[in-house]
């Protein structure tokens, strides 16, 4: 019964949260098939006569025995199989739930489903545009995966990925299964290297332990956006009944294999050897991109007395992820010393034992890398997420031994800024940066005084990284890219979030700023001084009904009479990225990024300075805000961060009205 309990449970909370997804109908955490009216019975007996795992087959069957007897066996069974048609939808690039049987979660017949659907629209859409190109050659198609598994039902980020390349093969591909578990950059960029025409990563990144998730890339390394998912999500659709049965042509190649005397687990289906020539071609890419500077090479003055002058210590977090052994190629390739590594969090463990949650940006998760760099005297951290496509960056005073762990934004700034200085300037084309929309507005402000160009696109990367290849196409050189949720590119080797290069872009900033003197957090106040302070108040509200989001938003639009103040603070313009959308800045108050009827976006400028952004998490039941409060050159920090707290308590109150809308504080 208490397990019974704990799935149904679980999947409320997982459902509600990807009802908030970016986009449309593959945004949310479900689509819709047509289908005859059935019971959960029904349903999740035809689930279990198809499915090729045996545990979770098992575990429906059982489930089905049980459940006209207990009434909760009953609710779990209609909890996992909907009578509606529902299923899994397309997220943040691709699926991403807990792992369960049945169509809401992530198994085996899920991925093979899926991997069908994005087979069949590749087949369809990159066979067509090959043949008006007169290339007739075989789709290849990238899989990479990370360490996730749940052993109760048989589940795992690498089962998945033998299962994913089957398919492939199945439908005609070249498919290259990636060796071992690999961070999600390599996958990006394999794709893009090797002219693919599909590139998928089989991780759920920093989500809870129990998650799994199927990211999918484009042929240009980028992630899947419009109208791209709604295609593969019509395919899936289309393609819900296994081609052929996947459990006995699995067992044949594992048979195969072993009569052979193989035992590397993946039964003979991964390509070892070109995971070796990708990994190579990767780091020599980033060797030759320009963004390594040599600052490793470079000794230091130890003449200067006290702790000034003395090269930073480095800690590095792997948060139980697959980061490790590539940060310390990636440190090799930059020709910087090794960093000291946070033990309990140096090897991949799907149980992600010391933390809650496995991102860097939750409260605590950076506490076990501080007493570990505390006691090992290193003066700053750097941690990957679980696939190594996130930084966060933590500095500890030597006067003090207090600790700053930096936003998003200030990683951002200082990263966009050290590429331009020393990689920018000395470009032959022109350079191009780009943020999401809800990022700080200050990178912006050095492109302004520095002359480069900036844009700002949609939240998330799939956004970002189609800019820069729009951009680059244009003939700029697109050099730093990142959003405020700590994902950068560095670079142009990858147009994706890549923790590896961002890493050691960091260190090698740190070398020369502490050769000079200085801190990391000196040297963004030098930053602030030059550009002007910019404070935020980046925060979010659980929100587990859609509909209040809905509410909220609908007040601030006002039926399209839109407010003209908030309090005392006189409105400048407003951007509503909701359907039909509206911007007060463009002469036919039409918004020029992409409007969303799922997923709205209010953007309010005030008179005063300050940026207020509101939107609903694509991924967990949240309400997100972004409030920034941007002080002119030589105005002082405190005072703006008083303006800056006064003025997000008004518009919290006003707007979000927390206490009446039950949103509930974190």
């Amino acid at each position: 019964m208490l397990s019974s309990l704990l799935i149904i449970f679980y999947l409320v909370l997982a459902r509600v949260a990807s009802l908030k997804a970016p986009t449309r109908s593959l945004s949310s955490s479900t689509s819709t098939c047509t289908m005859t009216p059935q019971s959960a019975i029904d349903v999740a007996t035809s689930w279990s006569s198809i499915d090729p795992n045996e545990k979770t087959a098992s575990f429906v069957n059982e489930l089905i025995r049980k459940s006209s007897s207990s009434e909760d066996d009953l609710k779990t069974l209609k909890s996992l199989f909907p009578t509606d048609g529902s299923r899994i939808g397309f997220g943040t690039a691709g699926l991403r739930a807990g792992m369960l049987p049945g169509p809401l979660g992530m198994n085996d017949l899920v991925i093979i489903q899926a991997t069908q659907g994005l087979a069949k629209y590749c087949m369809q859409v990159v066979s067509d545009s090959m043949a008006e190109r007169r290339e007739p050659k075989k789709l290849v198609a990238v899989i990479g995966y990370d360490h996730r598994s749940k052993a109760e039902f048989g589940l795992s980020s690498k089962s998945f990925a033998l299962l994913a390349k089957l398919v492939f093969v199945q439908a005609g591909f070249d498919c290259i299964l990636l060796d071992g578990f690999v961070p999600t950059p390599l996958v990006a960029y394999s794709t893009s290297k090797l002219g693919a025409a599909v590139g998928v990563m089989i991780t759920a990144s920093h989500n809870p332990k129990n998650d799994a998730g199927y990211k999918v890339y484009w042929s240009d390394g980028c992630q899947i956006r419009a109208p791209l998912d709604q295609g593969i999500a019509d395919c899936i659709n289309q393609n819900l009944e296994p081609w052929v049965d996947y459990k006995e042509l699995l067992q044949s190649q594992k048979d195969k294999f072993k009569s052979k005397g193989g035992d590397n687990g993946c039964f003979g289906l991964s390509n070892s050897e070109d995971t070796k020539s990708m990994a190579h071609s990767y780091y020599e890419a980033i060797q030759m991109s320009g963004l390594i500077t040599g600052q490793g090479q470079i000794p230091f003055n130890n003449k200067s007395d006290g702790n000034i002058g003395k090269p930073p210590k480095i800690a590095y977090s792997a948060m139980h992820g697959v980061g490790h052994p590539w940060a310390v190629r990636l440190f090799e390739s930059f020709g910087l010393d090794p960093f000291l590594t946070v033990p309990e969090q140096k090897d991949a463990d799907p149980d992600f034992p010391s933390v809650l949650f496995p991102n860097p940006e939750e409260k605590g998760a950076l506490d076990l890398s501080m007493n570990f760099a505390s006691s090992n005297d290193c003066d700053i951290i750097l941690a990957n997420d679980p696939d190594a496509d996130r930084l966060a960056v933590a500095e500890k005073c030597r006067e003090s031994g207090e600790w700053t762990t930096f936003t998003g934004d200030q990683i951002g700034t200082m990263l966009g800024h050290w590429i331009w200085e020393n990689l920018g300037k000395n470009s032959d084309k022109p350079v191009a940066m780009c943020a999401s929309t809800v990022s700080s507005k200050m990178l912006r402000a050095i492109a302004e005084a520095e002359g480069f160009l900036f844009n700002e696109t949609l939240t998330g990367f799939k956004y970002i990284g189609s800019r820069a290849v729009t951009l680059s196409k244009k003939g700029y050189r697109p050099l730093f890219l990142y959003e405020e949720a700590i994902g950068f590119c560095c670079g142009d080797v990858v147009f994706d979030k890549d923790g590896l290069t961002a890493a050691g872009t960091m260190a090698e900033l740190a070398l020369r700023t502490y050769r000079n003197g200085d801190t990391l957090s000196k040297h963004m106040q030098n930053l602030y001084d030059k550009y002007g302070e910019f404070c935020s108040n980046n925060g979010y509200y659980f929100c587990h009904d859609s509909k209040v989001t809905q509410k909220i938003m609908e007040k601030i639009r006002n039926g399209g009479d839109y407010m003209k103040s908030v309090g005392p603070y006189s409105v400048k313009s407003i951007r509503d990225l909701g359907f039909p959308g509206f911007d007060s800045t463009t002469e036919d108050n039409k918004p020029t990024l992409p409007v969303s009827k799922s997923s709205p976006m209010m953007t309010i400028h005030f008179t005063n300075g300050c940026v207020a952004q509101f939107r609903a998490s694509g991924t967990e039941p949240k309400f997100k805000y972004y409030i920034e409060m941007q002080g002119k050159p030589g105005v002082k920090r405190d005072v703006v961060e008083r303006d800056l707290k006064k003025c997000s308590n008004t518009i919290l109150e006003a707007l979000l009205q927390p206490k009446e809308n039950g949103l509930i504080e974190p």
